[in-house]
């Protein structure tokens, strides 16, 4: 597998794999054993670059630390910032927190779970509109110089606040959804990565699998997916849709 290396120093393979859905928004989670061996499988394939998160369940992080014992070469990336999720009636509700102290205790416990002593790659997963970016670069900064990450981005910021936060502590990585059903990012943040020497890393690269071709009018996804509430999932969409 080809490599790609994000901003100024950050080598990953150019496929990443995402431990979520292992756990989160595609219903039940999946079986320990099963999914150990996926992540084994993604390292015969050259892919070594993993990504998780705390509010994806606890279990996600233990059980993508556990698969990784034994393999250095593995690049992970976390993220803080959303403290808790709720979901009720096709609603999610997120529970924001950046505030420099929570954002030391949410890395010591990433690390205690991934059973890890530096995260390579901390991405701020949604900003806190009661903290500045300022003030989240400046935190990275010393969690940098503590040696507790090595790397930090952010996921779905404004582009305002990705140059405010860049300023004071250098991005590594910005992490927003882009596929070919999703082209958001090509108006403007592309450019703003290229100008600031930024990586850019796409999550549902396939549309959360509405690209894979596995899906039609007709799927019923499981309770606790999040994809029976997705306007791009809708039967007449789908329909419409369809590929050939």
């Amino acid at each position: 597998m080809t490599k790609r290396q994000l901003g100024q120093n950050l080598t990953v393979s150019s496929i990443g794999l995402g431990i979520m859905g292992m756990d989160h928004a595609y219903g039940a989670p999946k079986d320990r054993q099963d999914m150990t061996r996926l992540i084994h499988q993604a390292f015969d394939l050259g892919c070594y670059f993993f990504d998780t998160a705390p509010v994806y369940g606890e279990a996600n992080e233990i059980l993508l630390g556990q698969a990784i014992k034994g393999h250095p070469e593995a690049v992970v990336a976390t993220k803080f910032g959303i403290t808790a999720m709720t979901a009720g009636g096709g609603v999610i509700k997120q529970e924001f927190d950046s505030k420099p102290e929570s954002i030391k205790e949410q890395v010591e416990n990433s690390l205690r779970r991934l059973g890890i002593e530096c995260i390579d790659l901390y991405y701020q997963h949604r900003i806190d509109p009661d903290v500045e970016p300022e003030d989240v670069a400046d935190t990275m900064a010393q969690l940098i110089k503590e040696g507790k990450i090595k790397h930090w981005g952010t996921s779905n910021a404004p582009i305002d606040y990705v140059r405010r936060a860049h300023a004071v502590t250098p991005l590594t990585a910005i992490e927003n959804q882009y596929s070919m059903v999703y082209r958001r990012p090509e108006r403007e943040m592309f450019s703003v990565c290229e100008e600031l020497g930024i990586g850019f890393v796409a999550y549902s690269p396939l549309g959360n699998g509405f690209l894979s071709g596995k899906y039609n009018a007709q799927t019923q996804f499981e309770d606790g997916d999040f994809r029976q509430t997705m306007g791009r999932f809708k039967a007449e969409v789908m329909e419409k849709t369809r590929f050939c």
